[in-house]
């Protein structure tokens, strides 16, 4: 179950490696494509390191919806569904952080697995 949960994330963090791919930033996708796996360490960081990634995700979707809108502009192309689609994926971003509240997450990340 928590899987379903932290799907969220996971999602975010393919749209932030698609976002790289179409940048050409290859060590970001890898970094992307790779972070998720973090997710199964059972430790007290791991929810705070992933909150403040995705915070920054959130931050880098409107710098690129900011300069992409800037560029419509400035070509006199319409640029409001731009701005919907692109504030919606960083708002979903931001707000996939809150998963880490849930009770089963809190637990699952507080409690160190057996060893």
């Amino acid at each position: 179950m928590n899987f379903l949960r932290l799907l969220p994330v996971i999602l975010s963090c393919a749209l932030m490696a698609a976002h790289f791919y179409r940048a050409d930033l290859p060590l970001l996708v890898a970094t992307s494509v790779f972070l998720p796996l973090l997710l199964f360490l059972r430790r007290r960081w791991v929810p705070h390191l992933f909150q403040v990634l995705l915070v920054l995700g959130a931050l880098e979707w409107m710098r690129t919806l900011y300069m992409l809108a800037v560029m419509r502009v400035e070509f006199d192309q319409p640029w409001g569904r731009l701005a919907v689609i692109l504030g919606a994926v960083a708002l979903f971003t931001a707000l996939s952080g809150l998963v880490f509240k849930a009770r089963s997450l809190r637990t699952y990340y507080r409690r160190p697995a057996a060893e």
